[in-house]
């Protein structure tokens, strides 16, 4: 029995272990591959704001399309020229049929994961871990992931480091810390899923959706909301992903709010800025104050990283 109890102690302890802080500090120099010095937040950029934004508005776009003929409320607030818009592309992608004209036709529609193959030319999916007693990973299971590519975000409830979050923290091991203190609970079970739950119903706004709660559970919408799966790299297997941030524009189509896996715990009336935070290379997407998320992004040709992305 005593046997028991200490491998069950020392099994938490090598799973909580990288999230004490006096234990990272005695071992960051046991470990340089897990280390990433950026000398300033503006400087921590390895694709420009261009390149995600237009990343994310295309990942989105092509998943809005896909899922058209279950729009209909939101279509019915948005502006004639947004409508418009839509119509064109399925026009396109349709060989010339306008949708909008016969939206209660059958369309053959694809799973979240062939939507991201077609655009991005990859898709990526949580699994067991290569890696021995880390859980789950995430894999790229189909395509080719180039180097630059965002691959992931890491979802959840985005908390300042004044706002309570201690008993959601208890026994989570998926609280992300970002360069500012700024923490994202991306646990999809227990109290963390109540609040997450509770503040994307708060901030809801008719049909309008701000945040997408589908990476709770087992049918994601959002096949790139699996970032809080991506494992730390470790001495065998090199880091191939990295953080970045990213601010969201104000002008970000409130018609694709749907698909970001983030929402505040605080409200905050004035909203004068949307902010997301990313991963660029791999899959860990985030949102901090006021939409900020969180990404990876591919920095080596295989999906590792410092955070780690499995083959």
């Amino acid at each position: 029995m005593p046997g028991r109890l200490l491998r069950g102690l020392w099994q938490r302890w090598r799973r909580y272990k990288y999230r004490f802080v006096p234990w990272i500090a005695l071992n960051l120099s046991h470990n340089p591959r897990t280390l990433r010095y950026v000398p300033e937040e503006s400087k921590d950029k390895v694709i420009s704001d261009e390149d995600v934004l237009g990343t994310l508005l295309k990942v989105f776009q092509a998943l809005f399309l896909n899922d058209f003929n279950k729009q209909s409320e939101i279509l019915t607030v948005l502006p004639e020229s947004v409508k418009s818009k839509y119509e064109d592309l399925l026009a396109v992608e349709h060989q010339g049929v306008k949708l909008l004209e016969n939206r209660h036709q059958q369309q053959s529609t694809f799973k979240p994961e062939e939507i991201l193959y077609k655009t991005l030319g990859f898709s990526v999916a949580q699994a067991t871990s290569s890696l021995i007693s880390a859980g789950k990973g995430v894999f790229v299971t189909k395509g080719f992931v180039p180097k630059g590519a965002v691959v992931s975000m890491y979802p959840g409830t985005v908390y300042q480091k004044y706002e309570p979050i201690f008993f959601q923290s208890i026994g989570n091991p998926f609280i992300f810390r970002c360069l500012d203190g700024v923490l994202i609970d991306g646990n999809n079970k227990g109290i963390s899923k109540v609040v997450y739950r509770s503040c994307n119903g708060r901030d809801r706004l008719g049909p309008l959706k701000m945040s997408d709660s589908t990476w709770l559970t087992s049918e994601i919408h959002n096949p790139l909301a699996v970032g809080q799966y991506v494992n730390n790299c470790s001495n065998d297997r090199a880091a191939n992903v990295c953080y970045q941030e990213f601010d969201v524009p104000a002008v970000f189509p409130i018609e694709l709010k749907q698909y970001l896996p983030n929402i505040a715990y605080r409200y905050d009336k004035q909203r004068p800025r949307e902010e997301i935070r990313s991963f660029m290379g791999s899959h860990r997407w985030r949102q901090i104050i006021r939409r900020r998320l969180s990404f990876l992004v591919i920095t080596g040709q295989q999906v590792f990283c410092y955070f780690l992305l499995e083959e």
